[in-house]
């Protein structure tokens, strides 16, 4: 009869001395979503696990079937290590990094699906994060934001993702401006977000012509927006209508309406 219960932790076979900083190309994930979607990612790889007693519990069958020993601390030792306000609920990997699609990846997954998100200097890991849970609601084809001006791909951003980071595949550039041509050069159609635009995002997606081509959609940081260049390289320039006494959305609210936008026009689409 096999046993259910959850092994008790041993000390991880992988050699790296425990400290506050992962090291050099690591990335820390906590909280039990994240950790038990990057255990149950074959793509990524596991150098360390900390945890509790009960979140191990939590985690029995994750960590068995990726066939990981955490290290068994308590929580005091995870609030040393990642601060007193660190909501880590008791867990704690140490990983290294997701292979990274390349321009054109994201685009024939576009062609075939949902939108792609492109970040235009949001630096915020929250919002990155639930732009990224978003994403993976609504089947984004992708995330593309630059290699600097952008949270690092672990810690807050991956505990705000909640399991999205696994799901979404996430393309790093190092110049926006040049991505966002290739992406136009592979036939994709580029739509920047910008509150003060003429045009409705929902008149140009749910609209009466049906709207088939594969699209990305760009959102600028919270108060500055997109940046002028990176508006005059998309095709369209859109806003998301507002009828009530603010005028403006939180960058990971509007990325959620403009992909829940670009879903029901999909689904109108294959009707």
């Amino acid at each position: 009869m096999a046993n259910d219960r959850p092994q008790r932790p041993q000390r991880a076979r992988h050699i790296h001395s425990p400290r506050s900083d992962a090291g050099e190309g690591h990335l820390q994930i906590w909280g039990v979503h994240a950790v038990e979607a990057a255990l149950a990612n074959p793509m990524r790889s596991i150098l360390r696990m900390w945890s509790t007693e009960n979140a191990a519990n939590r985690l029995a069958r994750a960590i068995e079937a990726r066939g990981v020993r955490p290290d068994h601390v308590l929580p005091k030792d995870l609030d040393r290590r990642l601060g007193q306000d660190t909501v880590h609920q008791g867990v704690l990997l140490e990983v290294g990094p997701l292979p990274e699609p390349d321009i054109a990846d994201l685009a024939e997954n576009a062609a075939a699906g949902g939108p792609i998100v492109v970040l235009d200097q949001v630096t915020d890991p929250h919002n990155v994060g639930a732009i990224l849970r978003s994403a993976a609601v609504f089947g984004s084809s992708g995330l593309m934001m630059t290699r600097r001006h952008s949270p690092p791909l672990g810690g807050v951003l991956a505990k705000s993702a909640s399991g999205a980071l696994e799901a979404v595949p996430i393309a790093l550039v190092g110049n926006l401006s040049r991505a966002l041509e290739q992406l136009k050069d592979s036939g994709v159609f580029v739509i920047g977000l910008d509150g003060a635009a003429d045009t409705l995002l929902e008149d140009t997606l749910l609209g009466g012509q049906r709207f088939n081509r594969p699209i990305a959609i760009v959102l600028g940081a919270e108060g500055r927006g997109m940046r002028q260049l990176t508006g005059t390289i998309c095709d369209l320039v859109c806003r998301i209508a507002a009828d009530g006494p603010l005028a403006s959305l939180n960058v990971s609210n509007a990325a959620a309406v403009a992909l829940h936008v670009a879903a029901m026009g999909r689904r109108t689409r294959n009707s």
